[in-house]
């Protein structure tokens, strides 16, 4: 092996984790057995582990030791809808039901209800007054009891006012919010329109998807806004998805059924991609 020994170190251990030697959540050899092990100073152990930590492959655990991350399982949202069931944009009912049809476990917080004053693209997408009432109702979202998103949802105050009331309500509202305005209002989506971002985490959300503090790991920002028949805009939705673990689809007109069964690119993709 070439280059400095700390590198020479972290190869190694990247090595026997892409291996299987080191296994998922299995904890690293302590500092004095990492030093024994290469012969090498306490500074040039830790710079190996800052290494593997830096780029995702490892986590400290304070008073318990350094960890092999556990990756989670890629997970496929398809934002365009179903031509005949509708499902598809990972919202409420259409995520619950996506990630069943994949055999996988959804679960969703409470929602946290607040009422805010509408500006920036709050405003701006829903065509209401900077300034002026929305409802914001926020869930964290799971996939086989793995942090999977963050979803806040934003309704004008004036959907409130004409009877929808459960709005403000801090629980589910089943089968949906969708389904409880096309009841209650009369109100149903006809098209919706998205814009996908990239950024780096915020400090919150490194917390909640367990993301390396170096802000490696990206996150997905998704703006979905909703439009009635009249194209008036009624429900903006905000979600924030972990990089390391989303992969999205897109299906235009009527794609057959067997390729509409999509798979992770990234499923095929072990033991690939070492630094050189």
């Amino acid at each position: 092996m070439f280059g400095p020994l700390y590198r020479q170190i972290a190869d190694d251990l990247q090595r026997q984790i892409e291996e299987g030697i080191l296994a998922p959540g299995q904890r690293l050899p302590t500092e004095p057995e990492l030093r024994a092990h290469y012969g090498a100073s306490r500074n040039t152990v830790r710079d190996a582990v800052r290494w593997l930590t830096t780029r995702g492959l490892v986590r400290t655990k304070p008073g318990q030791g350094t960890f092999v991350v556990e990756r989670a399982e890629p997970f496929i949202t398809t934002l365009s809808s179903h031509p005949e069931t509708g499902l598809g944009g990972g919202e409420g009912q259409a995520f619950q039901a996506e990630v069943v049809a994949q055999g996988r476990s959804p679960r969703a917080s409470q929602p946290r209800v607040s009422v805010l004053q509408a500006a920036g693209v709050v405003a701006d997408e829903l065509r209401v007054a900077a300034g002026s009432s929305v409802v914001s109702r926020h869930q964290e979202r799971f996939i086989d009891g793995s942090p999977f998103s963050l979803q806040t949802s934003y309704y004008p105050m004036g959907l409130v006012q004409a009877g929808a009331v459960r709005l403000l309500e801090a629980s589910s509202i089943h089968p949906g919010t969708g389904a409880y305005l096309g009841e209650i209002l009369g109100l149903r989506q006809a098209r919706y329109s998205d814009l996908i971002t990239v950024r780096t985490p915020t400090v919150s959300e490194t917390t909640f998807f367990e993301l390396p503090d170096s802000g490696r790991v990206s996150v997905f920002e998704t703006f979905r806004t909703a439009f009635d028949a009249e194209d008036r805009p009624f429900r903006l939705t905000v979600s924030v998805f972990a990089a390391d673990r989303n992969e999205f689809a897109v299906f235009s007109g009527v794609v057959p059924t067997e390729a509409r069964t999509v798979r992770s690119p990234r499923s095929a993709e072990a033991g690939t991609g070492r630094d050189a």
